[in-house]
Formats: structure tokens, sequence, C-alpha cells
């Protein structure tokens, strides 16, 4: 539930200069699509009537869709380009209507395109696709013409029986059909998950690879999703699956794609990194102190086999196109599109056909904006209008209002305007003696979907807050729970934030108001959390005195790296989060006295 890496590895930069890598696969940020010449071959044999030794092949990838039909609102909604100057400009981006006339047009010219993505193309979707258990977005993606996709952890959020229907087809087992005399097909690419396999047999979930053909050219999709995918994922959704070590599952089936003669490889891999720079045109391969990628994708990057040539990653929501030395010491190219569909990468695999693999000194790749200044793309407009209608009497029911833009997914800061509001809408609402008694409520960060956005999606007006726009702030409808947690076992949880495998990149819990604390980011792992620091309504947190805790099922079950919020006792279940949420944007909001954007003030960071 959460869009942050999981594994604990060593979170180490790498830098180009370092590495030998200034000059080979350099970013070509600035290169439109098609700007060299691609699909026409050259070398050995042209002109003479026999095939051209080398053809180039398109890929194009992007990733963590997050079933976001329409263009994201917001800050969400937003791409960072720094300009000649070194002045950084938000670019309005995404919306399938816009994705697919963007990758449509990059086909043009390109006999040999293949299009893949590295996981996340449905779960945390807003309502216009989660509402339908994201047939929307699956139908969406038949229509892009994507040919292969790696699952995310979110394809599990419903289990494995769900994620087998949207891949297969067949109405919802509960709900049915939609659309009346239309039964839901299923996607027609493949779901990869080489290293999710069944533990009663061993055998894989679903296909662990595919391959690409055309006109003799053979290239090998194998699809991965991060190996602690069951840290971030409720227990129902990943029942009865065990979850392998990335590198290792890839290089055990290139080494059976390489047997049967699929010598040219591409990893899909539901795992990322952090570049230097958020700026989508940053060059990666630079070579300043502090430039490059750090995270998981870094070592897994490093111990891929060679037989592997490109990589394209997902997961942490970040746009880079970096290469990082496979286990020979070449360079390899590791690509990431950001989110909801905002960013497509366009890269040339040269395929030489004398040895059926890429040469990997030709590899170009380069994210491009999925502008919203491009025409739509008619059939998307229908399909979202036909979703929309059926959505509709649900969607714009008003649910409160809001004065200004109150930033959740947008915010970068530790603490944000939105996970304060709902933290309070969590404690009010469990707060009386029935409900749960709460004293204080916690909210993980990757919970937080978007932003509440006071321009209004649709005919609602300025400033209201539609059902479909608080869904999509909060789309898993996850039951909340109030439990009993020593105040050690508080301060425990606080430190876990910043230490264990939430370490190399830390998860802030959104609190409740009363509780406040400092975080000195100078200092390391645990002691960030400066532990004589925390009160609760300006009260000494009480190492031995029990609380009454609220959070969601998935935290109180030790998700995201939490451990101590799974040891909580005399648990009583309550509402659903949105239920709580959306009571409070009506019990604390009117059309003349809009709810404001709240102070954050809670937190105290020292950097």
């Amino acid at each position: 539930m959460s869009a942050t890496p999981q594994k604990n590895r060593a979170s180490r930069r790498v830098l180009a200069a370092a590495a030998g890598l200034v000059t080979v696969g350099a970013l070509v940020a600035a290169m439109p699509a098609g700007a060299h010449d691609r699909g026409h071959g050259h070398g050995g044999g042209h002109g003479h009537g026999h095939k051209p030794r080398t053809v180039d092949v398109q890929l194009l990838s992007f990733n963590d869709l997050h079933g976001n039909l329409e263009p994201p609102a917001g800050s969400a909604g937003n791409v960072s380009e720094t300009q000649p100057d070194g002045t950084v400009k938000a670019i309005p981006a995404g919306g399938v209507e816009y994705l697919a006339t963007s990758l449509r047009t990059a086909r043009k010219g390109n006999p040999y395109s293949v299009t893949a993505a590295g996981g996340d193309m449905v779960g945390a979707s807003p309502l216009l696709s989660g509402l339908f258990h994201d047939e929307p977005t699956i139908e969406a993606l038949n229509g892009l013409d994507l040919d292969v996709t790696a699952v995310g952890n979110h394809e599990f959020d419903e289990g494995a029986t769900e994620l087998a229907r949207l891949q297969n087809g067949g109405c919802h087992p509960v709900e049915g059909c939609y659309e009346k005399g239309k039964k839901f097909k299923g996607a027609d690419f493949p779901y990869l998950a080489a290293n999710v396999t069944k533990e009663k047999t061993g055998k894989p979930l679903l296909k662990p690879y595919t391959v690409w053909k055309k006109n003799g050219v053979k290239i090998g999709f194998i699809g991965v999703t991060l190996e602690g995918t069951p840290d971030i994922v409720t227990a129902n959704g990943v029942k009865g699956l065990k979850f392998h070590d990335e590198v290792e599952t890839i290089n055990k089936y290139a080494r059976e794609l390489d047997r049967k003669g699929v010598k040219s490889i591409v990893a899909l891999i539901h795992e990322g990194g952090a570049p230097a720079s958020t700026s989508y045109n940053y060059d990666c391969d630079s070579p300043g102190a502090g430039d490059g990628i750090s995270g998981p994708i870094v070592d897994i990057a490093e111990g891929i086999t060679p037989k592997v040539d490109a990589l394209v990653t997902g997961h942490t929501h970040q746009a880079y196109v970096c290469t990082v030395p496979d286990p020979s010491g070449k360079p390899r190219m590791v690509t990431s599109a950001s989110s909801f569909g905002k960013l497509y990468t366009d890269t040339t695999l040269t395929y030489d056909r004398r040895t059926n693999d890429i040469v990997r000194t030709s590899v170009k790749s380069a994210n491009h904006v999925v502008t919203r200044d491009q025409p739509k793309a008619p059939d998307m407009t229908r399909l979202i209008d036909r979703w929309n209608k059926l959505a509709a009497p649900i969607a714009n029911k008003p649910q409160g209002w809001i004065s200004a833009d109150i930033n959740g997914r947008g915010s970068t800061a530790p603490e944000k305007p939105l996970g304060n509001v709902i933290a309070d809408a969590q404690l009010e609402g469990l707060a009386p003696a029935d409900k749960g008694g709460a004293e204080v409520a916690f909210m993980n960060p990757g919970g937080i979907r978007a932003d509440l956005v006071h321009k209004a999606s649709g005919s609602e007006g300025d400033g209201v807050v539609t059902y479909g726009e608080a869904f999509t702030v909060q789309p898993f409808t996850n039951m909340m729970n109030v439990v009993d947690l020593t105040g050690a076992q508080v301060v425990t949880a606080l430190q876990q934030q910043v230490s264990g495998p939430n370490e190399a990149s830390p998860k802030i819990l959104q609190v409740s108001k009363g509780l406040t604390y400092t975080l000195d980011l100078t200092k390391s792992g645990a002691d960030r959390v400066v532990a004589g620091t925390i009160k609760l309504n300006g009260e000494a947190i009480d190492p031995a005195r029990t609380y009454r805790v609220a959070m969601n099922e998935f935290l109180a079950g030790g998700g995201d790296g939490f451990p101590a919020l799974g040891q909580g006792t005399n648990k009583l279940v309550g509402a659903s989060d949105l239920d709580l949420f959306n009571a409070y944007l009506a019990a604390h909001s009117t059309a003349t006295a809009p709810l404001a954007p709240p102070a954050t003030d809670r937190i105290t960071v020292i950097r």
C-alpha cells in the first residue's frame, strides 16, 4: 500500500564518473521521440537485397499507472522539468487519453516497437477504476496495445484470485457484471510474476516470462515484483503465496531463455530507486558529487546477469534514465517513468541478427512527458465517458468543502497537511468510548494516494469535495482498528519510521493532533526520532502506560515495516478509513465555512 521501497539493502549512490559511464547510454531527454533513425537497420549487407545485420527495436515503457485513467489532479498531476537556466518548471501531465496519443505517435515510423510496463497498473486507483475493481483500466491498457507487464505489489491488493480474474476475464464473483450483456474479457497482455510462487505447489502463480517476436527478432521479458511485497500488502492479499529474491529469480530465467536461444532479454522489475534530482530530464549519468541514483534498484541492477540487456523499473514513482554497471562492469540501462501515466520511456535496443543479442553500447533511452496539449485519443475518451456514467451516482455526491488545496501525495514534507486531516478524522471517529476510546491515531504516508484539490474536477463547483475525490485519496477502504499499545511500543513504532527496513527510505507516519516530537535528520537510524521529545497533549509518553491507538488494519498488522504496531492487544474494529474521512469532512466544513489546510506543526524537523 506504500509506494516506497522496502528491501533492506544498503542504499548506495552510483557515480557515473566512478563507473566510467559518462559517454555510454547518456541521457537524451532533449531529443524528441523518433529523432534518430529507427527500424531501418544498418550494417552488413544493406542495399544488396539481404536483411541488414542490425535492426532497431523501439521499447516504450511506463509504470505505476494505478488506474489513473483521467489526468491526476493537483500537484500529483505535474512533472518537474529543469529549464536551461536551472529553474524548475511544473508541467501538467498524464491521463490515458493523452498517454494513448503519445504512445501511438511515438510508434510511427518504428516497425519494430514493443510496449512494456513495470507493474502497479491497478490498485490504489481513483474511483472511476477502483469502484469497478479496475476493469476499466485493464480495458484501457488493452486499447493502449500494452504487450507485457510485471506484477507490482498493488496487483495483490485483492488477492491472487482477483489478479487471475484481471488476467483471464470473467465477471466479479460478488458484484457480477457491471454492464448489461457485457462480460469482462481480461487482459490481452500477459502479467508476469516470475518470483511469486504458490506455497502448496511451489509453482509460479503466473507466467515468469514471455518472448516478443517479429520477423525473426526475439526479445524475452522477465517480470518480477519486489521481494518485500508481503510487508506492504494486507495479509489476505498475499495469502498462500511466496515471494522470492529478485536477482536470483531473474538470473534463473535469463539462463532458461538463453538455453532456448533467446539472447535479448529485458527485465521488468517492480522495485526502484531515487535519482539525485526529481526532474524527469535530469542527467542521471552526470559525474558531479552526489549525482546518480540510490536505493534498492542499484544493488539489484548490479547483481543481475549480463545476459539481461535493459531494466524497466518502478515502485518509487520516480523518473530516471540511468546506467548502472552489470556484474561484469559494463553499463546497462535502468529506467523508470514516474507514475500515473505522466511519462513514458522510449528506449532504442539495437538487435544484432547474427548474434540474436542487443548491442549494449548502442542502447539509448529518454523519458518523455505525456503532455495535455496534444489531441485526446477518442477511443479512450469514449471509455472514460462510459464508465463515468456508471460511476456518477456515487462519485458526484458532495462530502464537504475546502478553502484551498490540501496536499497529500503531492507533498514531499515528512508531515503532510492532508495526513494531519486524515489522522484527525480517525482520532475523532474512534475517540468515543463505544468506538474504541482512541487517544492517538497513526496513518501510513503511502496510503494517501492524492491531494484534495480546490479546483472542481467536474460540475460540482470549486471547493466541493465529492465522494469520488475522497475515494481517490483513500481508495483502499481499510477497516480501522483501535488497539492497546504501551508507551514503549509507541516510541519503538516511531523509531521504526527511520530504522530497520525503513532506514534507507524513511516512512514518516502522519499523526493526529496532540502528538508532537522532533525528527533530527542529521542523525542516523532510530536516533533520528528524539525519544525525549515525544509528547501526547503536552505530556511525555510514559513507557509503562497503556495507550489506545487508532490505525488502519494494514498498519495494525505491522505493515510498512512497523512490527511494533502489530503487537497491539484488545483490538476493536471500527468503520472504514474512508467513512471516517468523509464523516470528518461533513462535520468540519460547510459551503460558507470550508475546511482550511491545517498547520503542519506536529513534527519538528531538524535537517
